[in-house]
């Protein structure tokens, strides 16, 4: 093997998390080298959902309107429906709109509408090409997919990778500050660190527990003649006979399918296409192209997120049921939150506190997030299947709106904004707030200037396209805010900035009702979005404010200027 070659960051996993990740530093200009053992991105169906706030992520990268084009036609409806069998009774529908519907709907939304990047349906595998596609394109990452690592060992120096290709014909070596391990569920990372799951395992259930069977599927006839009405893009089958649930990914002949009702580990191409002739309930063409198995109901999170100069994020460092998709979400928001404190330590301004925030902002959030997610699945456990629910009969119209009712609460219960924006850092050291935090709700969100939230959303013209928004306006490291007819001076604090190092963006909003949603004639924006502090005037010590928000003073709070 050769001298070790040097970057800035090594990353292990190359799924969307580690993508992302890379993506975020080179935003900042830091270098990385991303490692993956397949040699491509994968190529069999796994998350469906890019929620509200993965696509403002999405959009800070300049990438939100490349990834609306994937997935499904943008006049492809995205309704959830439920049926006895494809070819039986409807229980019932939650209507969606389409892509190009929802999008078209932001020019008549509120200025204040806190969604200016609405959830996308557009399935893990397109997503994983194109940020895989888009990496190779920027400077500052290195990519080295169908690498294994070897090894791992750090010091108080840095960390040292040792990585082979999968050939085996070529190994390398690489030091680096810092570390991540973004490599699943079966994190080398993770183990190597000697770092365990805590949590929940898979429910007993008989819908979607246990162990259930994922597919890849081509259903060349199912919208030409098994199924001719109104499109959706989840198509339940629910009978007393089976389980399952089709998400259209191309919106044509090509489909994913989760369900309970076979063995996964015995189950083969043929027991999948008769199942899925079975909830169709009669004859048509079905090409298994994949399958694995999967474990339903999981909350597992990694009992820490950071050891030494190494990171977890994404499924290393937490497993969730897929319930409400917010699996990759929550570890596209671990990679948002870790890019700017690693690229802040490594660029010199971010003080010794700065990296060691992020376990105790994320790991929270992954705990709240998996139980959310585990909480959904549960609701599936108690609808029952009576043999009646088929039947042309009074009895069977009874026994379907009951159910129907059931399912479509379900499905409501899933679109949790509460989980997509809400999240917070309340009481992090990186936070400075006297303020009492509003009470988190998974299925609603209100905004709010309080720092250690999401800064909320503004949309400053009629246009609504690029630049019309408030985010669209931040700068990409810190923004203070000047808000109203006549902002106090921030000169102290542009001041204290710059003896600091620290990159800080000056935003004057004279908008009124920029000035009522947060509140405070000043509001300190961190890079990732979220609130650090406001006031109507600046704390009387400013290098103890900035100190603060960058890690360098970890306890204690500089109060000044709070009030309303």
């Amino acid at each position: 093997m050769t001298d070790a070659l040097r970057t800035r960051v090594t990353i292990v996993g190359g799924g969307p998390v580690g993508l992302m990740l890379a993506l975020f530093l080179d935003r900042y200009g830091i270098e990385s080298v991303l490692f993956n053992v397949e040699d491509s991105w994968h190529d069999e169906p796994r998350g469906n959902t890019h929620n509200a706030r993965t696509m403002e992520h999405y959009r800070r990268l300049g990438i939100s309107g490349q990834i609306r084009r994937l997935g499904l036609p943008a006049d492809h409806t995205l309704d959830i429906a439920y049926f006895t069998r494809y070819s039986g009774f409807e229980l019932s529908r939650l209507p969606l709109p389409a892509p190009g519907d929802r999008m078209r709907a932001l020019a008549s939304s509120p200025r204040t509408d806190q969604t200016p990047e609405p959830v996308h349906r557009a399935n893990q595998m397109y997503v994983e090409k194109f940020l895989f596609e888009h990496a190779r394109t920027r400077p500052n990452i290195t990519l080295r997919f169908g690498w294994r690592v070897t090894h791992l060992r750090q010091n108080a120096g840095g960390v040292t990778l040792d990585a082979e290709s999968v050939t085996g014909r070529t190994r390398e070596s690489w030091q680096a500050p810092y570390a991540v391990g973004c490599d699943g569920g079966r994190s080398f990372v993770r183990r190597t660190l000697g770092v365990h799951y805590e949590g929940r395992g898979s429910l007993e259930q008989e819908i979607l527990g246990r162990r259930a069977t994922a597919a890849h599927l081509r259903l060349p006839t199912f919208h030409t003649e098994v199924f001719t009405g109104q499109r959706a893009w989840s198509y339940w089958a629910l009978n007393p006979d089976l389980v399952m649930n089709l998400i259209a990914l191309n919106g044509h002949d090509e489909f994913f399918l989760l369900t309970s009702s076979v063995d996964p580990d015995t189950t083969d191409d043929a027991e999948l296409a008769s199942l899925v002739r079975r909830a169709a309930g009669t004859e048509l063409p079905v090409e298994v192209l994949s399958h694995r198995p999967w474990t339903p109901g999981i909350a597992l999170v990694a009992e820490r997120l950071t050891v030494g100069r190494v990171f977890l994020a994404g499924d290393s460092a937490h497993l969730f049921t897929p319930n409400g998709g917010f699996g990759m979400n929550t570890g596209v928001d671990d990679a948002a939150n870790l890019a700017w404190k690693l690229a802040g330590t490594l660029q010199g301004w971010g003080g010794p506190g700065l990296l060691g925030s992020y376990e105790g902002e994320r790991r929270p959030i992954a705990l709240r997030n998996t139980a959310a997610a585990r909480e959904l699945n549960t609701g599936l456990a108690d609808i029952e299947r009576p043999d009646a629910m088929e039947t042309d009969s009074p009895e069977g119209a009874l026994a379907r709106g009951r159910i129907g009712a059931l399912v479509r609460a379900y499905g409501e219960r899933t679109h949790s904004i509460g989980v997509q924006l809400g999240a917070r850092y309340d009481g992090s050291p990186l936070i400075d707030s006297d303020e009492e935090p509003p009470t988190d709700s998974l299925g609603t969100y209100t905004p709010t200037a309080i720092p250690g939230g999401r800064a909320p959303h503004v949309w400053l013209d009629d246009w609504r396209g690029p630049g019309s928004s408030l985010f669209d306006r931040f700068g990409p490291y810190y923004t203070v805010l000047r808000l109203g007819p006549e902002p106090p001076s921030t000169k102290e604090l542009v001041a204290a900035a710059e003896a600091h190092g620290l990159p800080l963006h000056t935003l004057d909003i004279e908008d009124p009702a920029v000035r009522e949603l947060y509140e405070r004639d000043l509001v300190l924006i961190r890079p990732d979005q979220h609130v650090a502090w406001r006031g109507n005037a600046l704390p009387t010590d400013v290098d103890a404010l900035v100190d603060r928000v960058t890690g360098q003073r970890t306890v204690g709070a500089t109060r000044g200027g709070s009030t309303a």
